[in-house]
């Protein structure tokens, strides 16, 4: 089961910098972010890439997206 982030309704930087402390504190494994404009989608996106995760999968959710980051 991944671990939550959910940064709905933030706007930029706080659903990245969220999203960086949680993988900071994880080191590797599964998160899933929720956000809900598109320039946090592509900014958490580019944020988790540059350290290291893959961005496994990214699905529109109700008024926002879903996106599942994860590092083995």
């Amino acid at each position: 089961m991944p671990e939550i982030v959910d940064a709905s309704g933030l706007s930029c930087p706080q659903p990245v910098l969220m999203t960086l402390n949680k993988i900071k504190a994880l080191d590797k494994g599964e998160i899933e972010v929720l956000v809900d404009t598109d320039t946090s989608k592509e900014n958490v996106s580019r944020a988790a890439q540059s350290q290291g995760w893959e961005v496994a999968e990214i699905t529109e959710s109700g008024a926002g997206y879903r996106l599942l980051i994860r590092k083995e």
